[in-house]
């Protein structure tokens, strides 16, 4: 459900929370209602980002539990609004780190597109791929950072862009925060932002802890559609988290260790997820099945790609 938020009094209750008049809110089963930027409104309203409606958030699980049938669209969603909450709380909190407006909006866009290159059936897709063209080693992240340059291509979206200040150089911190990158010797791998803004590589997708708002959202919402009840709180995490530079390490998003229960509940859940639903033996059975059949289809479906 997506409403016009043309009144900000009646919309938002929050005075610290500006709202535009060309944002709009998104009503959402797990956190509310979400307030999104005008520019994600933009990237939502393309037929790019609309095929998410189509992906299963958990390919076959939905034969097991019927009411895992929830989307790529609205975990996407979920994400840029964990991304723009975590980034605001820090920003609010240490003004001492100089966040930008744009490099919220960066994050918030990243956590928005993380997911656009799922095939059908999600991660079952990324197998089959691997499995039919063992030499590509295709990754959906990959895909999806191609996806995100495809989408701003065939949708004109540079003027957008544009209009929000954000540069050349902002869609290559997009696609770094989408695709990510391994350093080598020590020596920073990206080009976005310079290594005092490391932490906010930290945000959708963080490779050093496992402790992002992409898991935050697909945990809750996953065990949602399964009728269990996870513990683990996420607003306590966003609401205590700090930036420290931690010595020779570099800027990185940290937790006190009051919340190590907390966080020990949210690898538990993640542990419990895959226990109960991912890993289910019926939902293997039924991805085999499922693979069987991609793997005979591949032999006579073709599709054309964009140059050919």
């Amino acid at each position: 459900m997506m409403l016009n938020s043309s009144d900000p009094d009646e919309m938002h209750s929050d005075p610290q929370v500006s709202i535009g008049v060309n944002e709009k809110v998104f009503s959402d089963a797990i956190h509310g209602a979400i307030f999104l930027h005008p520019l994600c409104v933009k990237i939502i309203d393309t037929p790019q980002f609309q095929r998410l409606r189509f992906v299963k958030q958990l390919g076959s699980v939905y034969f097991v539990y019927p009411a895992a049938a929830h989307s790529r669209f609205e975990h996407s969603l979920g994400v840029c609004h964990l991304a723009g909450e975590l980034i605001g709380a820090i920003k609010t909190r240490q003004p001492e780190l100089k966040i930008q407006d744009e490099d919220v909006l960066c994050v918030q866009i990243a956590g928005l597109c993380h997911d656009l290159g799922h095939g059908p059936f999600s991660h079952l897709w990324e197998e089959f791929v691997n499995e039919a063209r063992p030499g590509k080693k295709w990754k959906h992240e990959e895909a999806s950072v191609k996806m995100f340059d495809y989408l701003l291509e065939v949708n004109n979206l540079d003027d957008e862009f544009e209009k929000y200040k954000l540069g050349d150089k902002d869609k290559k911190f997009i696609r770094e925060l989408i695709g990510g990158a391994k350093s080598a010797n020590g020596i920073w791998p990206y080009e976005g932002l310079g290594k005092e803004k490391a932490f906010l590589y930290e945000v959708v997708a963080n490779k050093r802890t496992g402790v992002d708002v992409d898991k935050w959202d697909y945990f809750v919402r996953d065990s949602y559609s399964f009728g269990m009840k996870v513990t683990f709180n996420y607003s306590r995490l966003m609401k205590f988290s700090r930036v420290i530079n931690v010595e020779g390490e570099g800027w990185q998003i940290c937790i006190p260790d009051k919340e190590r229960d907390n966080l020990y509940d949210m690898f538990h859940a993640r542990r419990t997820l895959h226990r109960t639903a991912y890993q289910h033996r019926v939902v293997k059975i039924i991805d085999s099945m499922l693979m069987d059949a991609f793997l005979g289809a591949d032999k006579h479906i073709k599709y054309r790609g964009k140059n050919k």
